[in-house]
């Protein structure tokens, strides 16, 4: 996995907020998979780029891809130590799970929906949403340069 960091804070700093963008993507259902999350600082004008993360992971449904961005985007956030999140998904599915709007039905994302809710737990306060493709942009091209990179060597 492609995840770096573009800002170190220094040690025992805390920001106020991050704002994770992410997304998940699978060319088949299942099929190639990967997934993509951008962790900005919004208290600066334009918001800086505080980590990145693109990787393949394997073959596997899109929304397995689309948890697995999450919690990849939530432990890429993690080191900033923020007091609040506020996530933002093109996935519907995740997005209303993760608010308990809806019930996880599926027994495969059950643990991958525990994962992210205990990651999330780390924050005092959580703003998790919906944002159309369009608004998601930067995580959805890290999910397309991530499946069309050349495969690694095997």
């Amino acid at each position: 996995m492609t995840q770096d960091s573009l800002f170190e804070p220094p040690a025992g700093t805390q920001l106020d907020e991050v704002v994770i963008y992410c997304d998940g993507g699978s060319r088949g259902n299942p099929g190639p998979s990967a997934i993509g999350a951008v962790v900005l600082d919004p208290s600066t004008d334009p918001p800086r780029r505080l980590a990145v993360v693109s990787a393949r992971i394997g073959i596997t449904t899109n929304n397995v891809a689309e948890y697995r961005a999450l919690i990849a985007g939530l432990e890429a956030a993690a080191p900033f130590r923020a007091r609040r999140a506020r996530v933002r998904a093109d996935s519907k599915l995740v997005v209303e799970q993760v608010k308990g709007a809806w019930k996880v039905r599926q027994p495969h994302l059950r643990p991958l929906f525990e994962e992210a809710r205990k990651l999330l737990s780390g924050y005092d306060e959580v703003d998790v949403g919906h944002v159309p493709r369009a608004e998601n942009v930067d995580a959805d091209a890290l999910v397309n340069a991530a499946l069309d990179a050349p495969a690694p060597p095997q």
